[in-house]
């Protein structure tokens, strides 16, 4: 066995579907440039629709951002909104799902939720969370089951988790759609 490369990887790459989905990323006060950069090349792994920076989160052109993104702000769309209520409003207006990845009370397992074909997953600060700002403009909180001693994940790392799951959700949802209609 030998890993693919080049024109290879790239053809192989082409036989990947993903699911009829809009896909927003917003990240609120995320501090770290290099998870801002870790966060772009997850938006362009998952093809998502868009990535919104709010708040104090680092803005490209910054080093660490192309460095460890591998420089996909320049292929995914992005904005930075300084206010993310402002952006929550108009995703919302779209008919966008707005979800939190958050530890909170009332949040739901990640594997087990049904997110819609528009949604918007939101992270926040890598020490901090989501703010209770930004918790009480949401629809839905998710989380991910943590079964060791650590309470949580890298911020960048939760929100690959996530986006991968909801590619996931989407899927199955449209599969099961698809298969009812025959």
């Amino acid at each position: 066995m030998k890993p693919l490369r080049g024109t290879e990887l790239k053809r192989f790459l082409r036989r990947c579907e993903r699911p009829d989905l809009e896909l927003h990323i917003l990240l609120a006060d995320v501090e770290d440039p290099v998870n801002v950069g870790a966060a772009f090349r997850i938006a362009d792994a998952v093809k998502a629709t868009s990535v919104i920076l709010t708040g104090i989160t680092p803005t490209p052109p910054h080093k660490l951002i192309d460095k460890v993104g591998r420089c996909k702000d320049r292929k995914v769309p992005w904005k930075y909104v300084e206010k993310p209520k402002i952006a929550i409003d108009t995703l919302r207006e779209k008919g966008c799902q707005i979800v939190a990845l958050e530890l909170t009370a009332e949040a739901k397992p990640y594997q087990n939720f049904e997110f819609d074909s528009q949604v918007c997953i939101i992270v926040g600060h890598e020490d901090h969370g989501v703010t209770k700002t930004v918790l009480g403009q949401v629809d839905t909180a998710v989380y991910i089951p943590m079964y060791g001693k650590g309470a949580s994940l890298n911020v960048s790392v939760s929100l690959g988790v996530a986006c991968f799951q909801i590619i996931e959700s989407v899927e199955r949802q449209q599969n099961r759609a698809n298969t009812s209609v025959r």
